[in-house]
């Protein structure tokens, strides 16, 4: 037993450790019980018609509920672990992880958190991978301008941050997330070039996913500016991954699935930069196992076409037309689908359509049909500019509307 404070100062701080029970939030659900976004919503719960489940009941919630499992802003896991009232017991004497250096000191950890999820989610409007795409495309650094190539480090010195902050906050999840972002804009910064160390963070983005252990240390290397690997370095991985038993029991096993399908698609790409094309069909066709039980929603057909145009591209590059355009007549049915539901989203089929369009446009001049090529290209951007006339359409509409409505 500790000493009793016999002060008045220190009956009054005693006093001020001890948490009301009856003040506190109900226990968070058992890990089993959190379902994510895989769960329709009855209704939508966000503006817009872009998600409706198609050939079912329900909607989609845009991947509200998974971000929330990702980022656990609740702490729904350090719940789990140490039990309510030492959590915020631990809570109110500031004494769980977070970053007690730099810049975000002042802040709490429920607040770094916030910034951790803009570090990964947010999009600014010159980010070149803004939107639902996640087709990998080749890139020559030395024929971009500065300007490009500052915002693309700025991209890659964000992915460290975030990295580093997972680490503090002792967040698994968010580390792995936060290598395949590490990977995607490694590619996008050095091309082929980068691709071997786009790759080992992809690899260890996947080694969180797993039942095994994974290194903590081994994963900070990643943060530096100049990652140096010790060759003599002995691997101590003592951190239970995503899937293993012990994580399980604080967890549900989709917090895994989700970043285990980002890291794959990225181990994908950094495969196909090193020229390495039957390797990335592997791994982005492990993908699909991972979908199989999710919606027909556009936030996850873009997923599942992003994939089928990966897939195609890498035959492509091998010289195998035939090949690649089995898998964008897939895409392209996906975004038909899409279109042609009575409550689909009809801007998300036709960006589905056009991105199979303008893949197999590439595909046909790698193969020599140049004149076929140019002609399928001046089909996509005649439907591009048509959409974008229609969005801008609608936008102004939106604000005749919203206006009229405040006058």
């Amino acid at each position: 037993m500790g000493k009793k404070a016999k002060s008045s100062s220190g009956i009054a701080k005693a006093a001020d450790r001890k948490i009301d029970k009856s003040t506190l939030p109900p226990p968070p659900p058992p890990p089993e019980e959190e379902y994510g976004s895989s769960k329709p919503l009855d209704a939508p719960s966000l503006p817009g018609n872009s998600f409706k489940i198609l050939d079912s009941d329900g909607y989609d919630d845009g991947g509200v509920a998974d971000l929330s499992l990702l980022i656990d802003l609740e702490d729904n896991v350090q719940r789990r672990r140490r039990g309510d009232a030492e959590y915020f017991t631990a809570l109110k004497q500031d004494l769980l992880p977070r970053a007690t250096k730099g810049n975000m000191a002042k802040m709490t950890r429920r607040e770094q958190k916030v910034q951790l999820a803009q570090l990964l989610f947010s999009e600014d409007d010159q980010a070149e991978d803004k939107g639902p795409s996640e087709v990998f495309m080749e890139t020559a650094s030395q024929d971009e301008d500065e300007t490009v190539l500052a915002h693309r480090r700025e991209r890659l010195a964000q992915a460290k941050l975030a990295l580093r902050m997972s680490l503090l906050l002792r967040e698994p999840a968010c580390t792995s997330l936060s290598l395949s972002e590490l990977c995607k804009r490694r590619l996008a910064l050095f091309g082929k070039d980068g691709a071997p160390e786009a790759l080992r963070c992809a690899e260890r983005a996947l080694e969180i996913t797993q039942d095994g252990f994974w290194d903590n240390d081994e994963v900070a290397v990643e943060a530096e500016d100049v990652p140096r690997l010790d060759p003599k370095y002995e691997k101590n991985a003592t951190a239970p991954g995503l899937a293993h038993p012990t994580s399980l029991k604080l967890l549900p096993i989709r917090v895994s699935d989700l970043c285990k399908r980002s890291a794959l698609l990225q181990r994908g790409n950094a495969l196909a930069a090193m020229g390495k094309q039957e390797q990335a069909r592997d791994a982005y066709t492990k993908v699909f196992p991972l979908l199989e039980k999710e919606p027909r929603c556009s936030r996850v057909d873009w997923e599942r076409h992003s994939l089928y145009i990966n897939i195609g591209n890498t035959h492509s590059r091998e010289g195998q037309f035939t090949l690649a355009d089995e898998q964008y007549k897939i895409a392209e049915q996906l975004g038909n689908d899409h279109i042609k539901a009575e409550e689909g989203s009809k801007a998300d089929g036709a960006g589905m359509v056009n991105g199979a369009k303008r893949a197999r446009a590439f595909a046909l001049k790698k193969s020599g049909k140049e004149d076929e090529a140019k002609a399928l290209l001046r089909e996509v951007i005649a439907s591009q500019i048509k959409l974008n006339e229609e969005e801008e359409a609608k936008k102004k509409k939106e604000a005749e509307e919203a206006a009229a409505a405040e006058a």
